[in-house]
């Protein structure tokens, strides 16, 4: 599989450090709101890389971090008045239940939580200390990065261009206007803080993903990933830091993600044009929401528009016909039908196509367009006539290679959906009790736009399917 390394800005062929095995790295959210579209994108996409990489025989071992110590989740918690535990609680719950909306792989996920590797962290930073890439100032601590070979390899910045155009403001504590924060002392008496040498106080967002990875995957991981804008500074911090305390290479291969345009224009809060999963998902399945993310390769950017969700809800009913039409003849095909070799070969040369196109630097929009080339054989060349052995044939294939897209996981089985809307309205009512009627009344609307109408009685929430 050939893979598109942004250290190198080249694609080479995938090569794991252990035959077979494939240790990865994705950032993961601060959890101190609900996940946004621009987050989902690496969340979904990289749940690509990792299902195809299974597919192959690979043992993969997934690691997706959660920041849950920030300034952000540090200020929400000011404003909110609660402790910062119950942010990051929160948004926690919330992103793995956008997850399984998603169809993420989250039970082969490890998630680490970053105040749970604070003595990890206080250990890293004592050993750039020794090495003398690290200096105290007040409780403070703070990278050299005078200290760190080829500093800016991976994001290709000119180094001297940024220093020149930075400067130390008056007051400021480092040395240099790059370097940057490894420690951060507390700062008032009601700021969630740790023990270190340097006083109480917390990591610093940069450390916290090398620590993490390093904790877990080991020294030199094979693929570190996230979206492009964490190239600079985080990503090109994480190598700095974490080669300069090993002498190791970080990660072998960079993966970014492009970035995501509302009607043609960038997503940010300022065009107020940011969408959260979970409202869309009040329009929109959260399926659909995965199909739209892979339908492009994902370092091209990709739009969202009303226009293009239509689309792509269209496209996957389409998948979803045709997967409910093999079904049906599974069940009423008989043995002595007919078989169609040119058939079967054509479903195989589409497989390949499939396969063809995710070894390219997973190229996921060939790869869905090879999916709907066998759509559009089983919808123009399979029927009553066809054999049981053809449409069972036919069936495996294609439900492997959706299962591998993260697609066609719903099942029209009453008991599952039963299990499902139970599962919301008993999160709806735990909201309600909590006084949070916000996501209550998400929820409600979650449903609603799945044909879910809710009724609240004296005797508790019946629901029932509308048209």
């Amino acid at each position: 599989m050939k893979i598109y390394n942004t250290l190198t800005r080249k694609k080479e062929e995938f090569k794991p450090i252990v035959e077979n095995e494939a240790k990865i790295y994705v950032c993961g959210p601060t959890v101190y709101n609900y996940i946004h579209i621009g987050n989902a994108r690496p969340i979904v996409v990289f749940d690509t890389l990792r299902r195809y990489l299974l597919y192959k025989g690979f043992d993969v071992k997934f690691v997706s971090n959660f920041t849950d110590i920030d300034d952000k989740i540090i200020n929400k918690a000011k404003d909110e008045g609660i402790p910062f535990r119950e942010i990051t609680e929160k948004y926690i719950d919330a992103y793995l239940e956008d997850c399984r909306g998603l169809n993420i792989f989250e039970e082969h996920t490890i998630h680490p939580k970053a105040t749970e590797y604070i003595k990890n962290m206080v250990d890293f930073i004592s050993g750039l200390e020794k090495e003398g890439a690290a200096y105290n100032v007040n409780g403070n601590v703070y990278f050299d990065i005078s200290k760190a070979n080829d500093y800016g390899i991976l994001s290709k910045k000119n180094i001297d261009d940024l220093i020149a155009g930075a400067r130390i403001e008056k007051g400021e504590e480092k040395k240099n206007p790059l370097d940057f924060a490894l420690w951060k002392k507390k700062k008032e008496e009601s700021e969630p803080a740790w023990p270190s040498p340097w006083g109480e106080g917390r990591p610093g967002w940069h450390i916290e993903c090398s620590v993490m990875a390093r904790s877990i995957l080991g020294d030199t991981i094979d693929i570190h990933a996230g979206g492009e804008d964490l190239q600079f500074p985080h990503h090109e911090n994480e190598i700095a830091q974490s080669e300069t305390l090993t002498g190791k290479r970080f990660a072998n291969y960079w993966m970014h993600n492009g970035m995501i345009n509302v009607e043609n224009r960038k997503m940010s809060k300022s065009l107020d044009n940011f969408f959260l999963v979970r409202d869309i998902a009040k329009e929109y399945d959260r399926e659909i929401i995965r199909l739209w993310l892979i339908s492009a390769h994902y370092r091209n950017p990709i739009n969202f528009s009303k226009e293009v969700m239509e689309q792509t809800k269209n496209a996957l009913e389409r998948m979803y016909n045709a997967k409910e039409k093999l079904e049906r003849l599974k069940e009423t095909a008989r043995e002595e039908g007919e078989y169609d070799q040119n058939l079967i070969d054509s479903v195989q040369k589409s497989k390949e196509d499939f396969e063809k196109a995710m070894e390219d630097d997973l190229n996921t929009a060939d790869a869905i367009a090879a999916l709907f080339d066998i759509v559009r054989l089983i919808n123009t060349s399979i029927d009553e006539n066809s054999s049981k052995n053809m449409v069972d044939e036919v069936y495996s294939v294609f439900m492997e290679l959706a299962d591998i897209m993260g697609l066609l996981f719903r099942s029209e089985d009453s008991d599952s959906l039963d299990n499902r809307v139970e599962e919301l309205i008993a999160e709806r009512n735990e909201a309600r009790k909590n006084k949070d009627y916000q996501r209550a009344d998400e929820i409600r609307d979650i449903l609603k736009a799945e044909g879910i109408e809710l009724k609240d009685t004296p005797t508790g929430v019946v629901w029932k399917k509308v048209d």
